[in-house]
């Protein structure tokens, strides 16, 4: 039996192997034109749906797993798969790989007077390693964004999904062969142990980037041990705030939405902001509505006088991503007030306006500091496949370099390119 010290030896030289590994294959497809990643694209999508089954009989032996460790409802649905949800895999696939090639873009340019071409062109990262949790469409959704984007990615599943991931890696490995590119451009991470994600932090000079994507202690625990740049968001604490104006239909329609339409996942709202002059027609409608399909509400004492399911909220409430059927509820007194609740308590990932009058939503807009800042619209569309980038590598909070969700753009950096005519420095 090895011992510990064995253990953490082996698992730092398989780190060692992953990032050199990814190193190497990230140089070749800096070498690849466009045309031949979608080409390889193109072969995961089909391959994905040619085996299907495949796909779903491994994810059937991390359900039942689920199920014996009695994990949340939540936590099920976010590890499910089914036909529908692979099909959405392989469209996802191939809407990365219908956008235009981020590769190469001139980010900008011009000549100098002594005639010298200056241009900052877009260039992959290199190697990108992810490591996620629960949700087994991120591992397609990764490999073809790093894929669309240049750039070599090393993927780290969690445990409950451990079977899922191996089954679609091996379906992406067998694609990248059949398109000629090399097997370390994507490679899934074998070991559930969960030592191998600090010996992976550590490799800087083989891994350029790391994004975390799950609980709130994994990520905090990435971004405290990594020496590589970490993008990432925390939590998913998103806000509807109901103005005046608002009609009642657009409110109950978009908050129920928000909530219920699938309360797992990061941009479920988790607090809803009501206005005074609409709280009495509105909170006891929409908060019967709401109770109907099971949700909790922690309310405002004011929100309790008018709805009497409703359990007072502490301080605490106002902060939490519920990630279930919970829902926090607060009447303020004016758009500022929501504004200043938001930027307190929220998690700057995702927030809405339902509002008919511009000069709120404009006002809204430009002081709530979020990501991703919705007008009249449900929380639920702060998503890469809805904003038209066809997945995401994940949505970040940070303001350097990316902010909210991310696609094949935010996975290249740039580098200046500089051409003159035998031009020498005076």
């Amino acid at each position: 039996m090895e011992t510990d010290t064995e253990i953490s030896r082996d698992l730092e030289q398989y780190a060692r192997r992953l990032g050199e590994a990814a190193r190497a294959a990230g140089r070749l497809l800096a070498l690849t034109s466009g045309r031949q990643r979608n080409d390889a694209l193109a072969r995961i999508a089909e391959a994905l749906r040619n085996r299907t089954a495949e796909m779903l009989a491994a994810n059937a032996r991390d359900l039942e797993a689920a199920e014996t460790a009695r994990l949340s409802k939540a936590m099920i649905d976010r590890l499910r798969l089914d036909e529908s949800r692979v099909a959405a895999m392989a469209r996802a696939v191939e809407e990365v790989a219908a956008q235009p090639d981020p590769v190469g873009r001139v980010l900008g340019g011009w000549v100098r007077p002594n005639g010298l071409r200056i241009e900052k062109r877009a260039v992959p990262l290199g190697v990108v390693a992810i490591i996620f949790e629960s949700r087994p469409n991120v591992t397609s959704d990764a490999a073809a964004l790093c894929l669309k984007s240049g750039n070599a990615c090393i993927l780290r599943g969690g445990k409950e999904s451990h079977h899922s991931n191996l089954a679609i890696g091996a379906v992406l490995a067998d694609a990248l062969e059949a398109a000629g590119l090399p097997a370390g451009a994507v490679q899934i991470v074998e070991t559930t142990d969960r030592r191998l994600v600090p010996a992976l932090l550590v490799q800087e000079e083989t891994i350029d980037l790391v994004i975390p994507r799950g609980g709130e202690s994994l990520i905090r625990a990435v971004v405290a041990q990594s020496r590589i740049p970490v993008i990432k968001h925390y939590t998913g604490n998103c806000h509807v705030y109901v103005d005046a104006s608002c009609p009642s239909d657009w409110a109950e329609s978009i908050v129920l939405n928000a909530k219920t339409q699938r309360p797992g996942v990061c941009n479920a709202a988790e607090t809803i902001l009501f206005h005074k002059d609409v709280a009495a027609a509105m909170v006891s409608v929409i908060g019967r509505q709401l109770i109907a399909k099971g949700v909790a509400i922690r309310g405002c004492p004011a929100t309790c006088r008018l709805l009497d399911a409703a359990t007072p909220a502490d301080e605490q409430d106002w902060a939490t991503e519920y990630l279930d059927l919970i829902v926090a509820v607060k009447i303020v007194d004016s758009l500022d007030e929501a504004v200043d609740h938001i930027n307190r308590y929220g998690s700057h990932h995702t927030d809405a306006i339902l509002t008919r009058d511009v000069v709120s939503a404009d006002r809204f807009v430009a002081a709530v500091d979020s990501g991703n800042v919705m007008v009249n619209c449900s929380t639920r569309f702060s998503d890469g496949g809805q904003y038209g980038l066809g997945a995401e590598i994940g949505i970040s909070t940070d303001k350097l370099h990316a902010r909210g969700p991310m696609g094949a753009d935010d996975l290249t950096t740039y580098k200046w390119v500089v051409t003159g005519q035998g031009q020498v420095r005076q």
